[in-house]
């Protein structure tokens, strides 16, 4: 029975975000409490002996503090040494990860681990469509698979293909490479979900250019609010026949580059005052709006009361701001009890860059969490219903409302602080609208600061040409056709 290391680090990070993820950001799973964890899940359809070693993941958010990246790394390490030897090494990775005073923090990690291993065992990742890929990355892999799906729906499968090409490979004896293009192209992933043309195409028509030798084919969007020197698109695929690998991947690359100008948000989208406008106007409900440049699924702070202050300013009746990370602001509410009133500054707490308001409130629940870092406030101003949390995170599922009796179906407005919606709250939206806020993951692309990024890349630096050239990894480049 094959015998498989599996770990990793997961998570993605904004340049443009002032804060340093620290050691409590993480989720970290080490040994049975990795196998036995939901994300985990996939790992028992396969019959072969998973070795668990460490597996680190957090909400996004900003660079990940270089002492906490070490210990990190160093367990890992630590853990795989002390396992060795193993028939091949499973990574569960994303690709967005950004290290204080580090660039391209992935192929750090994952050429360690080729390091330990040596040249001979095959190691696999998965990751996610939003990360960025480097030759650092593709050189010490084997097998790379990447999610379809924008919202992201696949992830079980994508971890499964991963590990269904190692144990392919490991009981075949067949030796899979990586080749990849680089795509001078990069694009919010609220301008490219798999829901709307022409990412909807173009993903749908992957498997087709799978057969024997061609076992997997993978369009990365990038990451775009990582100002680094490997933030690209790009095509990866993976096989064992470089020519018909790499005929795959600029294909791949040239029929995502055609569809440049075609990317646009799905729902509509505006400044925020405009996105309000609408929502005056629209008599159906919920009208759900989403405050994108704050989202913290996808880098950005959590803390802001951009909407909030505008929605104060319009005397809006009837609305669920969900939520704001301000854990001052949580405490005093646990610290006055349910029912009371009191005086609360929201907002900026993280960032004081941001927007706070002030005022004057009733707490209406409280949510303890499994520990105080976890608290959560309900507080009532009027008309608005504010959710408060002590920590960041996201209300993009029903049951964050629910276990706050909250229903978020059941309100005029629905303000969360998102991109596209997720999967849960995008059948509820009549209708969906976008705001264009600020924040770490503004959407207005075209405004970031831009200093490490390939020189070429669309829309930083006006390009109207583009020829896909595959690249092989190094490890399949240095072997003949076929081998």
């Amino acid at each position: 029975m094959p015998r498989i290391a599996v770990g990793g680090i997961h998570t993605e990070c904004s340049t443009y975000s002032p804060l340093l993820m620290q050691m409590e950001d993480f989720r970290v799973l080490r040994g049975s409490g990795l196998l036995s964890h939901d994300h985990f899940a996939f790992l028992r359809q396969f019959d072969a002996e998973f070795v668990p070693l460490l597996h680190a993941r957090a909400v996004p958010g900003g660079p990940v503090s270089a002492q906490v990246y070490q210990a990190l790394k160093a367990e890992f390490l630590d853990l795989l040494r002390a396992v060795l030897p193993v028939d091949g090494v499973l990574l569960a990775m994303h690709g967005a990860v950004k290290v204080d005073g580090m660039f391209d923090a992935e192929a750090d990690w994952i050429g360690a681990v080729r390091s330990l291993v040596g040249p001979d065992i095959p190691v696999a990742a998965s990751y996610d469509l939003h990360g960025n890929v480097s030759d650092g990355v593709v050189d010490a892999l084997d097998i790379f698979a990447a999610y379809r799906t924008a919202p992201h729906v696949d992830t079980q499968e994508t971890m499964a293909a991963s590990a269904a090409m190692l144990l392919r490979a490991l009981e075949s004896g067949e030796r899979p490479g990586i080749v990849y293009v680089p795509v001078p192209l990069l694009l919010p992933g609220e301008r490219s979900s798999t829901e709307d043309e022409p990412a909807r195409r173009l993903y749908r028509a992957l498997p087709a250019l799978e057969g024997p030798t061609v076992w997997r084919t993978d369009l990365m969007i990038g990451y775009v609010w990582a100002d680094e020197p490997r933030a690209t698109a790009a095509a990866i695929v993976t096989g064992t026949d470089r020519v018909a690998a790499s005929a795959a991947a600029e294909g791949i690359a040239s029929e995502f580059w055609a569809a440049r100008d075609e990317f646009a948000f799905g729902p509509v989208t505006g400044p925020l005052d405009e996105m309000l406008d609408i929502a005056e106007r629209t008599s159906t409900r919920p009208v759900i709006l989403a405050d994108s440049g704050d989202n913290p699924t996808g880098g950005g702070v959590g803390d802001r009361a951009d909407v909030l202050a505008a929605l104060i300013a319009r005397d809006w009746s009837e609305a669920i701001v969900a939520g704001i990370a301000d854990r001052p602001a949580t405490e005093a509410c646990f610290a006055a009890g349910a029912g009371a009133q009191l005086d609360l500054r929201i907002g900026a707490s993280l960032d004081p860059a941001g927007v706070r308001v002030q005022l004057r409130a009733e707490v209406v629940t409280l949510d303890h969490g499994e520990s105080p870092a976890d608290r959560q406030a309900v507080v009532r101003s009027g008309g608005l219903i504010v959710v408060l949390a002590a920590r960041r995170r996201p209300y993009h599922d029903i049951a964050d409302f629910t276990r706050l009796g909250l229903d978020p179906s059941g309100t005029r407005l629905l303000v969360v602080k998102s991109g596209y919606l997720s999967p849960e709250l995008a059948p509820l939206a009549n209708p969906n609208l976008m705001a264009l806020t600020d924040g770490a993951v503004n959407q207005d692309i075209r405004r970031l600061e831009n200093c490490h990024r390939p020189a070429g890349t669309l829309p930083f630096d006006k390009r109207d040409s583009f020829t896909a050239t595959a690249r092989p990894s190094r490890r399949f480049a240095g072997r003949k056709p076929g081998a």
